[in-house]
């Protein structure tokens, strides 16, 4: 019986190797909460061993995150040490390979007035801007994984003391990752395959619209016109293929920035920015968010909608089964980047500018003119469930349908 090491070792291995793809001699910078120090050490050997020349850690603490957002002067929240984002701006325009851990605590900053956390998430975004510009069209191989802290494994795991949830939360990683096969490379190969035949399908229909049907959903989605339907892996500048998410389960491709008409509500937590938002509902007229309303983080939702007017707008649609092997685990996960993989989401915000043809060779006036919205955000939030049905529509009004009671049709 393989142990918890083993396994461990074999995750950070799919993350260096196959998510991230590390190449001789680039540069890896790692962004981490230092609760996930021991993982962190663990895939710098990694990346060294796959020929890094250097191993960069941007650390970060919950705790002195909420103490600066409760106590600091708001003034210090309109300000950002402009050394750091100029420094991971100038290892991107060097090329460098950039891994996130990403282990939300949802409960972080509930407590904290919203109107800070809007001015320091806004302020963070703002100064951050030229360097997600190269992740956010692909120019550098990045990649999201998580690792599992006290915090977020009792939100998952209420019931249990903190050690078992720990350990039951590995486990589902272990399993969603695919580390638990025999052969995680062989795995992922063909779950690449898999998803690459859907995205190569939905590329060949050149759909006009979506139409979303579910409870408390009645949404139209118009795609952008040289819309590119794109899953799983993608290449960098470089030539470098890379899987940005792990785990991941979708086919996406940007919407046209004016074309989403309907409402939407949401079928599991978002956690943002240290916060919860359940149980909201929007309504867009001509693309844009006219209507919010949400059971939990009513505050928390207006701030997000307000951080620009490209945040009322959306900048991705995905389709993911239900009858996929996160939604399968029957838990909520409080953590987008499992839960927005166990589910059809759409995303408030920022447009990928490769899910359009040439979009990567474009000015900003020519992805403006091609559907594309800017904002500071990309939010993606989850709307698929069991009863969803999902139509295609062509040019000629036409509708061939997609999915049926949650799953490809």
């Amino acid at each position: 019986m393989e142990t918890f090491e083993h396994y461990l070792d074999k995750y950070a291995e799919l993350a260096i190797r196959v998510g991230l793809n590390v190449q001789k001699d680039q540069t890896v910078v790692i962004m981490t909460p230092i609760a996930c120090a021991e993982f962190v050490r663990k895939l710098t050997k990694k990346a060294y061993d796959a020929g890094a020349k250097d191993v960069v850690i941007d650390w970060d603490d919950d705790e002195v995150k909420a103490l600066r957002m409760k106590h600091a002067p708001e003034s210090t929240l309109r300000e950002y040490p402009m050394w750091r984002a100029n420094g991971m701006e100038e290892m991107a325009r060097d090329g460098a390979a950039f891994l996130q851990i990403y282990a939300p605590n949802s409960d972080l900053l509930k407590d904290v007035d919203q109107e800070r956390v809007a001015i320091s998430s806004k302020t963070t975004a703002t100064a951050r801007e030229g360097y997600l510009k190269y992740l956010r069209s692909n120019q550098v191989n990045w990649l999201m994984v998580s690792y599992p802290t006290a915090e977020w494994s009792a939100k998952v795991f209420p019931e249990l003391n903190e050690q078992d949830r720990i350990i039951k939360l590995w486990e589902q990683i272990f399993k969603l990752t695919r580390v638990d096969k025999a052969d995680p490379l062989a795995a992922w190969n063909e779950h690449i395959a898999l998803l690459t035949a859907k995205q190569d399908m939905l590329n060949t229909k050149k759909f006009k619209q979506l139409h979303f049907k579910g409870e408390g959903t009645d949404l139209y989605i118009e795609l952008a016109a040289k819309h590119l339907w794109v899953a799983a892996g993608s290449e960098s500048k470089a030539g470098t293929f890379f899987i940005p998410n792990i785990p991941t389960e979708e086919v996406f491709t940007m919407p046209a920035r004016s074309g989403t008409n309907g409402i939407v509500r949401s079928t599991l937590p978002l956690s943002y920015q240290g916060s919860l938002i359940d149980g909201f509902s929007l309504r867009f007229e001509n693309g844009r968010v006219v209507e919010a309303t949400a059971e939990v983080g009513q505050e928390v939702l207006n701030k997000m909608l307000d951080m620009d007017e490209g945040a009322r707008y959306l900048g991705e649609v995905a389709l993911v089964p239900d009858d996929s092997p996160i939604s399968n685990s029957g838990l909520i996960y409080y953590n987008t980047l499992f839960d927005e993989n166990a589910s059809c989401h759409i995303a408030l915000g920022n447009s990928y500018p490769f899910t359009i043809e040439g979009g990567t060779q474009m000015n900003p006036e020519q992805l403006a003119e091609n559907g594309y919205n800017k904002s500071l955000i990309h939010v993606d939030f989850m709307i698929g469930s069991a009863d969803m049905s999902i139509d295609g529509l062509y040019a000629d009004g036409t509708r061939e349908p997609l999915f049926r009671k949650g799953n490809w049709a």
